[in-house]
This record gives C-alpha cells, structure tokens and sequence, in this order.
C-alpha cells in the first residue's frame, strides 16, 4: 500500500472531516480513504479493482460521491 507519508498526512489530515459513523457500523479512517482515493486517481481503475488493503470499494465510493 503506497499512500500518503507522515508529514503529507499531518497536512492533509486536517481537511478531511471526522466520519460519525453510521448506525451499527464503526468509523472508518481518513487516511486509508484518503490512500484508496488517490490509488483510483494514479490508477484510472473501476472501483470494484480498488485493492482491499484500502477497504471496501463501495464505502470508499459512497464517501467520494456523497
């Protein structure tokens, strides 16, 4: 998983809002949405391809479009 490097993260972190979770489901992570959106910015792949390292494909797409 190739994502973003401490210091980068300690930038761009402050941007993302906190995920309140949903329900049952727990929070997620920022920055392993933040990694797995710039693997399909670099890649250009189909979401279903997102690798699952970064989580599931539909919860980061959910989070992207919504």
């Amino acid at each position: 998983m190739i994502g973003a490097t401490g210091a980068e993260w300690a930038l761009i972190g402050l941007f993302l809002p906190v995920e309140t979770g949903r329900g049952c489901r727990p929070v997620g992570d920022n920055r392993r949405f933040f990694d797995g959106m710039m693997w399909m910015a670099r890649t250009g792949a189909q979401w279903r391809h997102l690798p699952s390292c970064y989580g599931k494909w539909n919860t980061i797409f959910w989070r992207y479009c919504c």
